[in-house]
C-alpha cells in the first residue's frame, strides 16, 4: 500500500471529543486540510462558526482548514485517509455506517483505546471485518494527552499496521516537530497496551483516594505492566512493545497524570462515588471502566492472570467491597517477580 500524502489532500476524522479535537487541531496546524465529523448539526455549526470545540478543549482554536460536519459521507466519501477517535464501544457500530462509503484503498487509522465491548476481541479485527483489507488499517497509541498534544507540547506515540507503508504514511501524516511519531508492526501489541493501561490508571486512583503512597503506586504500575505483558505475549503481541511508548509510556502518564480521566475517576470511586455520576458530570467517557471487563474476558480466555484488572472489575462492576478486594490481593500466594 502506498499513498502519497500533500497537504491540499482531505483527511476525515472521525469523532469530537477531546482527543479527536486534539487531532484535528495538529493536522489544521500542518496545513491540512480536515473534515471532522461531530455528532450532531450543532456542534459542527459551533465549530465551524468559532472555529473552536465549545465542549472540549474549548481554548484550542482550529485552522481555518478544519471543517467540522455531521455527515458521514460528506466526511469519508473523498478523503485521502481516515482518522477513527470514537469511543471504543461506539467503533464497531460507526464503522458499518463508514464502511459503504470508505474507498477500498484509504488507510484508516485507529485512536480509540480499548476492546469491542460485545465480544472482547482487538478493534482492528473488528475493523479488518467491516472494512476489509487490514493491510490498510493501523492504530496510533502513546503517552497522548490532548490536553497537552492540543498545546503543543512535546510528544511522542506509536503508529503499527502490518502492513509497513501504512504505517509510513500515518508517521509522515501525523508527524510535527512537537509530536514524534515511531512505527511498529505489532498491533496486538499496541491496541492491548491501551486499553489495559486505563484499567492500571483506575488502581492507582483507587490507592490515591485510599491514602496510599507512592510505594503502592510505583508498585501496581509495576505490577500492571507485568499484568499487561502476560497478556501482550499470550495474544500473540511483543513483549518489547511493552517496553515503549504505547505501553509502559502511556502506563506511567495515564496512571500519574492530573489529565487522567481514568485515574480521577478511581479517585472518586474510593470516595464513595459512581461510574454513571462522574460520566454524566465530566461528559467524559472511562474508557477502563469498559476495559476491566473486555481485558478481564480476554484474559480468562488466553489463561492469564491478572489480579490487578480483577481486582477493579469486581469494584466498579461487581459491586466488590473495595478493603477486602485489597486485602485478598496482598493475601495471594508469595512468588517469583519473573514468574509466569
Amino acid at each position: 500500500m502506498v499513498v502519497s500524502s500533500g497537504a491540499q489532500a482531505q483527511i476525515g476524522v472521525i469523532g469530537a471529543g477531546s482527543w479527536g479535537s486534539a487531532i484535528a487541531w495538529l493536522l489544521g496546524e500542518q496545513g491540512r486540510h480536515v473534515r471532522f465529523w461531530t455528532h450532531g448539526a450543532d456542534l459542527a455549526e459551533a465549530i465551524n462558526t468559532q472555529h473552536q470545540n465549545p465542549r472540549f478543549l474549548a481554548q484550542t482554536r482550529f485552522a481555518q482548514t478544519v471543517v467540522a460536519s455531521a455527515d458521514l459521507a460528506e466526511v469519508v466519501s473523498g478523503a485521502e485517509s481516515l482518522v477513527m477517535v470514537t469511543p471504543s464501544s461506539a467503533v464497531s457500530e460507526i464503522a458499518q455506517k463508514i464502511a459503504p462509503l470508505l474507498a477500498a484503498t484509504t488507510p484508516v487509522v485507529l485512536l480509540s483505546k480499548g476492546l469491542d465491548f460485545t465480544s472482547d476481541r482487538l478493534l482492528l479485527e473488528i475493523l479488518a471485518e467491516r472494512f476489509g483489507h487490514p493491510e490498510r488499517l493501523a492504530v496510533l497509541s502513546g503517552p497522548n494527552h490532548a490536553e497537552e498534544v492540543s498545546r503543543g507540547i512535546p510528544s511522542g506515540t506509536v503508529v503499527a499496521s502490518s502492513d509497513a507503508d501504512c504505517a509510513d504514511y500515518f508517521q509522515r501524516l501525523f508527524a510535527t516537530p512537537n509530536f514524534r511519531v515511531y512505527t511498529s508492526d505489532d498491533t496486538v501489541g499496541v491496541q492491548l497496551c491501551g486499553a489495559a493501561k486505563n484499567v492500571m490508571a483506575i488502581a492507582c486512583g483507587l490507592t490515591v483516594g485510599l491514602g496510599y503512597g507512592d510505594n503502592t503506586l510505583a508498585m501496581i504500575m509495576t505490577r500492571g505492566l507485568a499484568e499487561i505483558s502476560r497478556l501482550v505475549i499470550a495474544c500473540g503481541g511483543q513483549q518489547q512493545t511493552c517496553m515503549g511508548l504505547a505501553g509502559m509510556g502511556d502506563l506511567v502518564v495515564t496512571c500519574t497524570s492530573v489529565h487522567s480521566r481514568n485515574r480521577a475517576f478511581g479517585l472518586e470511586l474510593a470516595q464513595g462515588g459512581s461510574l454513571e455520576d462522574y460520566q454524566s458530570r465530566t461528559q467524559m467517557v472511562v474508557e477502563g471502566a469498559l476495559a476491566c471487563r473486555t481485558v478481564s474476558a480476554l484474559a480468562q480466555q488466553k489463561g492469564v492472570e491478572m489480579p490487578l484488572c480483577e481486582l477493579v472489575r469486581a469494584v466498579v462492576w461487581g459491586g466488590g467491597n473495595l478493603d477486602k478486594e485489597i486485602a485478598a490481593l496482598f493475601q495471594r500466594r508469595l512468588k517469583a517477580e519473573y514468574e509466569s
